[in-house]
């Protein structure tokens, strides 16, 4: 067979993927809107949505955004430990658009994917390492997630047995995520306390983020329920099963969690509803950056 029929061929087979992954999606998402609609009355919730309050989703939006930017500097760290030295404004419009394509273009590259690319072609970085550095990025954040997760849990699930299992599960986390780094991904071991730190802000920032739009939509602070509920489906979301960073699959985690906890499920839409449009906001500005190259400046990168 000749090389080219079998490049075509790997092509035809890789677009075959891509466009079954993104059936899985839009089925997925549909199917968790469906069963949604069986639990609650969407005209309702529509008109309770319409009803919050903007001030507070706007202070919401820029908790929102404050934590992508601690995300790209969390990114940044990883980076420098591989000598790769982007500047940081040069760093957020990347990682912005990442976050565009991560959310409006859920049949193409993800956004994770793009920056390897676009680093390791651009300025002939290793794709390993710089593929390392992106995955180890977003395991860090999963760590502060579940460790907040599990301070979350301890306060509203009062059980004794939850409390230990949740410990158990973060420590052992912890510990297991930095012996990886120190026997696999050496190179990153300097980095794994700052950018856990960093996990942190960005975490804290989000939750942040989330009173507020409780807030807006009039509930108590004291039902600190709701943000259980929301680490909760953003754990669910980092799965690639639905549209727009989980679009469906966090709306049913809220509709559940919130019968789990003798609140409205009805509301629980509503707030990750809320959420996914400051999603939507915060990340559509990565749009620019799809027609203006963040890396245009050679200088603004530099290799040890």
């Amino acid at each position: 067979m000749p090389a080219e029929a079998g490049i075509e061929i790997r092509k035809k087979e890789a677009w075959t993927i891509r466009f079954l992954k993104l059936l899985l999606k839009i089925g997925v998402t549909v199917l968790c809107f469906w069963y949604i609609s069986t639990k609650i009355d969407f005209t309702n919730a529509l008109n309770a949505l319409l009803k919050a309050n903007w001030i507070y989703l706007f202070i919401a939006l820029l908790f929102f955004i404050l934590s992508k930017l601690l995300s790209a500097f969390r990114l940044n760290i990883y980076f420098r430990n591989i000598g790769l030295r982007l500047h940081k404004w040069t760093n957020i419009k990347l990682y912005w658009l990442g976050m565009f394509y991560n959310l409006f273009l859920p049949g193409a590259i993800s956004g994770d994917a793009y920056k390897v690319i676009l680093l390791t072609r651009r300025y002939k970085t290793s794709y390993k390492k710089t593929s390392a550095a992106v995955l180890l990025d977003r395991f860090s954040g999963v760590l502060a997630l579940g460790v907040i997760l599990s301070i979350y849990g301890i306060i509203v699930l009062h059980n004794y047995r939850y409390d230990v299992l949740l410990i158990f599960v973060a420590v052992l986390a912890f510990t297991g995520f930095y012996f990886v780094i120190r026997y696999w991904f050496k190179d990153f071991l300097p980095g794994f306390f700052p950018t856990f730190f960093w996990s942190l802000g960005v975490q804290l920032s989000q939750v942040v983020c989330v009173y507020f739009i409780l807030l807006s939509v009039h509930i108590p602070l004291s039902q600190h329920e709701w943000v259980f509920i929301f680490l909760m489906a953003a754990v669910i979301s980092i799965l690639p099963i639905s549209l727009g960073g989980g679009l469906g699959t966090r709306e049913v985690v809220f509709a559940e969690g919130a019968r789990f906890f003798h609140l409205d499920p009805q509301m629980g839409v509503i707030i990750s509803l809320l959420f996914y449009l400051l999603t939507v906001v915060g990340s559509f500005w990565g749009l620019y950056y799809n027609f203006h190259d963040p890396l245009k400046n050679v200088n603004q990168v530099q290799k040890n």
